[in-house]
């Protein structure tokens, strides 16, 4: 059974007491690489979109965000910078995976706005998934997330939605707020994804007994 949104936020901020420096110092170096590095590089697109091509590159941060936070919570450690380049070791899996997901929410955008964006949280447990299953990728990682998330997109999308104050906060602070918020956010989905592995795993012995 997957935990009520406050149940969720509240196993976030428990799994981040004492740990917030790590995880603050890890946001922003994904912060910087991800998204400020390349917005300064695409300021000027006539000397080529330099800035969208290093964010396609270092995709696999993306990977290692996500589940540094998972990690952490099963283990209980601190956050560590070198975490977020876990995805490199295994580059092709994750940024093939990754490159995929990106293409198929695209396609499905192109038809109306709402599939696209349905469909993006059929796919958002899909780096979870490469993490617990080292012998899936490509589309097997993704349709093992689209199974998971079957009945649950809402309980995702409502869980971000009541970060929505948070983000407010993040605006008046010119954006420093998400040094905190996105921590936060990505802690409450890892416990969210823990909720949902389970609750699959015990569909699925239902479907096999």
């Amino acid at each position: 059974m997957v935990r009520t949104a406050k149940e969720l936020r509240a196993a976030a901020r428990a799994s981040l007491s004492g740990k917030w420096a790590g995880a603050v110092l890890m946001a922003l170096v994904y912060l910087l690489l991800m998204g400020f590095v390349p917005g300064v590089l695409n300021v000027y697109p006539e000397d080529g979109n330099w800035g969208n091509l290093l964010q396609l590159l270092l995709m696999p941060m993306a990977y290692g965000m996500l589940v540094a936070f998972l990690d952490n919570i099963r283990s209980g450690g601190a956050y560590q910078v070198g975490q977020l380049f876990r995805g490199f070791s295994e580059y092709g899996r994750v940024l093939g995976t990754g490159v995929l997901v990106g293409v198929y929410t695209f396609l499905w955008t192109l038809l109306l706005v709402v599939p696209g964006i349905i469909k993006s949280y059929s796919y958002a447990m899909t780096y979870y998934v490469l993490r617990d299953h080292p012998e899936l990728q490509f589309n097997g990682a993704i349709n093992r997330s689209m199974d998971m998330m079957k009945g649950h997109k809402f309980d995702l999308f409502y869980l971000q939605l009541t970060f929505i104050g948070w983000a407010l906060l993040c605006i008046l602070t010119a954006g420093i707020g998400l040094l905190w918020l996105v921590p936060y956010m990505d802690a409450a989905q890892a416990h969210f994804y823990e909720d949902l592995k389970a609750d699959y795993e015990a569909r699925t012995r239902q479907v096999e007994a």
